[in-house]
């Protein structure tokens, strides 16, 4: 099809080309001795996307999923109990992998379309009074049904209760784009990938660790050999790694960094917020509603959006790419064929946004859902003039 294939999943998201310049250069050695020169700043500004103060930051030449496994067997003994909930895709992939990894998994399966059971861990924890659990899991940001957790109220219902389980998040599609504050939070172990808020191909799995998890670490006894925290620890502090790293994607995340600092990490969390309004007032305007069952679980990164009966969301997403050159993300497990996903996250503007809606929008009129011509464009247009408008006052 002429033009170029519009990006609107959850990740891997949008790479500014600034970042694909970065990446655009011949192999390099990397055990020179310049290499230090490039890999020493990145760990350190990588600590600050994250607010990390105290701890360090481990890069992996993984997806996500190889963070969470570095956290864990790193971090954790083989039978030690963790606390974890399930509601959506994502949070049960790492209760699946905790479980096979020799973990005892006290799961909280949860509705799909909420997040976290705050109040229910609270108790769980309370309850404890060996300290038993060693470990609490939040997954901050579940991709699968556009919901965003609250880790702070995680964190103050350990601090309730004087329970000494470390904290693990999962920040895979939120840190860089939703507030997130590991310090403040009390976060032992973040986990995060570069191919959604850091602006990159898949292909580094980002680990942020605490002081706390550090100490856990040398007495720990899990198996571990390809993420082991000695290991990286090893070479990391003068610069290398300990097996071959991905360098066309380090220069990319410098790139990559050097934008989210231009920006700023405030000005980076309102734009995301800004564009998910203007999202969800358009989700309105069809008739439709969002996966996340109230306000207070809406994402800022991903809207999955309900499909009425007898549409079918694979063919919406099959239609959208055929029809209109437009990739919108695809239901997954209990939402599958009953949702489909704008992703809203990364290097994206207002007309970006503006262009998934009139997508989405023809699609579904295509598909037979009885939709507005104009509606949800149109609302999102009012929505972004709105901010805009509030924006201006703001700084006047």
């Amino acid at each position: 099809m002429p033009g170029y294939n519009h990006l609107f999943i959850p990740g891997p998201t949008n790479i500014p080309e600034q970042v694909r310049q970065a990446m655009n250069l011949p192999m390099e050695d990397m055990r020179s001795p310049l290499f230090p020169e490039l890999t020493l700043p990145l760990f350190a500004d990588l600590k600050k996307v994250f607010r990390n103060g105290n701890g360090r930051v481990f890069v992996y030449p993984s997806s996500g999923t190889g963070a969470w496994e570095a956290a864990m067997t790193n971090v954790l003994s083989p039978g030690d109990k963790v606390l974890m909930s399930r509601f959506g895709q994502f949070s049960h992939l790492w209760v699946d992998m905790a479980e096979r990894l020799g973990f005892a998994v006290d799961c909280l399966d949860m509705e799909w379309g909420t997040g976290v059971p705050v109040e229910l861990y609270a108790e769980r924890l309370a309850a404890d009074r060996a300290h038993e659990i060693k470990a609490v899991f939040v997954t901050h940001n579940e991709t699968a049904t556009g919901v965003t957790s609250d880790v702070a109220a995680v964190r103050a219902a350990l601090d309730a209760c004087g329970h000494p389980a470390l904290l693990f998040v999962d920040g895979v599609s939120s840190i860089g784009s939703i507030d997130f504050r590991q310090d403040e939070w009390g976060v032992d172990c973040a986990v995060s990938g570069s191919q959604k808020g850091f602006m990159l191909p898949a292909g580094l799995g980002f680990l942020s660790v605490s002081q706390k998890a550090l100490e856990a670490a040398k007495t720990a006894r899990h198996m571990r050999c390809y993420f082991s925290f000695d290991d990286m620890i090893k070479t990391n502090d003068t610069g290398y790694f300990p097996y071959t790293p991905p360098t066309q994607l380090l220069r990319g995340l410098r790139a990559a960094l050097d934008l989210i600092f231009a920006e700023g990490l405030e000005n980076i969390f309102a734009r995301h917020r800004r564009l998910a309004d203007g999202v969800r007032a358009a989700v309105s305007a069809w008739g439709l509603k969002l996966c996340a069952t109230e306000p207070k679980w809406y994402s800022d990164t991903v809207s999955a959006i309900r499909l009425p009966e007898g549409i079918d969301g694979a063919e919406v997403i099959r239609h959208a790419y055929r029809a209109y050159n437009t990739s919108l993300g695809s239901g997954l497990n209990k939402v599958a064929g009953k949702v489909f996903r704008i992703g809203h996250l990364g290097s994206l503007n207002e007309v970006m946004v503006l262009g998934a809606l009139s997508a989405a929008e023809l699609t579904l009129l295509d598909c037979g859902v009885a939709v507005e011509p104009g509606s949800g464009v149109g609302a999102a247009i009012k929505q972004f003039r709105s901010a805009a408008t509030t924006s201006t006052a703001k700084a006047a």
